[in-house]
């Protein structure tokens, strides 16, 4: 396929939260792998969702995957409370105003987008099960290898 069948994955600059000092762009992640999750302390299934997606990122980052998450929360306090109880090794970003996951377009909680080493979204996980990160995993790894 071209370059053309996958959208660019829109750019933003975010403070940190958690793992990681000051702030992050998907700019300075150019060239890995990425999977953007984008949650809430809100969101039920985000219980799942950060475990499962910490032990793919501690399987796969040896391999080059770069997971980042964004807290949609309003209120920082709320997204630290949770990371207390479900902790997680990659670096989780906040956005309070909400521009991006308005430019993702996110539809639900959590929304996961994999982007390739070009910065294109080559696909889109809404919500999530137990069990989803089997075929995520094989999603990342198909794009690590490529």
């Amino acid at each position: 396929g071209s370059s053309e069948d996958f959208p660019d994955a829109p750019d933003f600059d975010l403070p940190i939260i958690a793992n990681a000092e000051g702030q992050l762009s998907l700019e300075s992640l150019k060239g890995s792998v990425t999977y953007l999750d984008f949650w809430a302390s809100w969101c039920g299934p985000c219980r799942l969702s950060l475990p499962a997606l910490d032990a793919l990122y501690q399987e796969l980052a040896p391999e080059g995957l770069k997971v980042v998450a964004v807290s949609v929360d309003v209120v920082e306090e709320d997204a630290l409370d949770f990371l207390k109880r479900y902790a997680v090794s990659y670096p989780v970003v906040i956005d309070t105003e909400g521009e991006v996951p308005t430019a993702y377009d996110v539809g639900g909680m959590p929304s996961g987008y994999l982007i390739d080493r070009d910065g294109r979204v080559r696909s889109v996980h809404v919500g999530f099960k137990r069990g989803d990160e089997e075929e995520l995993r094989e999603e990342i790894k198909a794009l690590l290898v490529d």
